[in-house]
């Protein structure tokens, strides 16, 4: 079946993130993101795609120059939609949605406890354009401190447990969003795979930072 080129979101599973910021008053806000990347693998960076108007969350990482990536799991598949509405920018949505700040390590910004994990960022950069009218950017974060519950992480290896975290990802329609989850199939490839010596080009980085 041939789909409309707009609807390429309905075939692409996405993570469902919750971006935590403090506007310039200090009021906390937070708001759900699914158009999130890493930006390659040698590299600290992650782009999240916004809409350039009407977001509480872009201006206030455009003014506080910082914002915290949290990454839940299904329980907290409740806090989306509350998350998501227009609020006056007064209105702390740590409180509206009833969730609970979490100390950040390097930044003002409170992270949302609960989550499997947290990516805390500095503002790197904030491409904006126009498409067909409308305003968007993208807002390049550089992670200062990197986080991840004990019990679902692996230390020895570097992988961690999807059964345990469940990691809150959704489905799209042309009605609304389909939450779900990822399950491992217990299937391994080493990056070393992918070229002749069979060797990871990067795999020096792993090691020094372990």
């Amino acid at each position: 079946m041939q789909l409309k080129n707009f609807k390429r979101e309905s075939i692409i599973p996405l993570p469902v993130t919750f971006i935590s910021t403090v506007s310039k008053d200090g009021v906390g806000n937070v708001a759900p993101y699914s158009c999130l990347m890493p930006v390659l693998r040698p590299f600290d960076l992650v782009c999240v795609a916004t809409a350039g108007v009407m977001r509480d969350t872009f201006d206030n990482i455009k003014s506080q120059g910082e914002f915290v990536v949290n990454l839940p799991g299904t329980e907290m598949a409740d806090k989306v939609i509350p998350t998501a509405k227009f609020m006056p920018p007064e209105v702390n949505e740590f409180e509206l949605a009833k969730l609970e700040e979490k100390p950040s390590h390097k930044l003002k910004t409170p992270s949302i406890k609960g989550c499997y994990a947290w990516m805390e960022c500095k503002l790197h950069k904030i491409v904006e354009e126009k498409y067909q009218n409308f305003p968007y950017a993208l807002v390049l974060g550089k992670v200062v401190h990197l986080e991840i519950r004990d019990d679902v992480y692996n230390p020895e290896d570097g992988s961690w447990d999807v059964e345990k975290a469940k990691p809150l990802m959704m489905t799209e329609s042309d009605t609304g969003m389909h939450f779900c989850t990822v399950k491992d199939i217990d299937w391994f490839e080493p990056y070393g795979a992918m070229f002749d010596d069979g060797k990871d080009p990067l795999g020096k980085m792993y090691e020094e930072e372990g």
